[in-house]
């Protein structure tokens, strides 16, 4: 579709072939922002939500004792709770996966599998030196999925310097 076509039939329109969404999360704070935006993305298309979390196998997983994965998957199930009756009390349908392997590869299987047509995944933003050292989940899925992939950055948390900055200033009084 070109530019020009987009225009003439209007956003709706063109994004009216989404209907079904796949929410790549590990359900941790840094991840709000994509799930924010799957469900206001849902809730927008009418589209139904499917949420996934992937569980790595013990072997990759690095540092302690590897916690056994039925007590992740019981830990997963309750976190993404949250999310499910979040999207529900939006009018969304939400449904919950849990699959277990390598994140980025699990993440282009399920959306696949599932014939979603659109996948949002969040993107801590280690920039090229992170990406190197650990990979990148977003970028895997962003070069292999079937779909269109919506990439959410997560923000920096501001410093409390940095409130400070943001905050407007008073005008100085006159002395008296």
């Amino acid at each position: 579709m070109t530019a020009a076509r987009m225009d003439a039939v209007g956003p709706r329109e063109a994004v009216a072939g989404i209907r079904r969404i796949l929410l790549a999360t590990d359900l941790s704070t840094a991840s709000d922002g994509a799930t924010s935006q799957a469900l206001e993305l849902a809730h927008d298309l009418a589209a139904d939500l499917v949420v996934l979390s992937v569980i790595e196998p013990p072997a990759r997983r690095s540092g302690g004792p590897a916690p056994r994965v039925d007590q992740l998957r019981g830990d997963r199930e309750l976190a993404a709770r949250e999310t499910v009756e979040r999207g529900r009390r939006m009018g969304v349908a939400v449904e919950f996966l849990i699959w277990e392997g390598s994140p980025g590869e699990s993440v282009v299987e399920a959306a696949a599998s599932e014939q979603v047509d659109l996948v949002v995944v969040g993107s801590h933003g280690r920039g090229s030196m992170g990406r190197l050292l650990i990979g990148s989940v977003s970028d895997h899925v962003v070069r292999h999925a079937p779909c269109p992939v919506l990439v959410v950055r997560t923000r920096p948390t501001p410093t409390p310097a940095a409130l400070r900055e943001s905050l407007p200033r008073r005008a100085a009084r006159p002395a008296r």
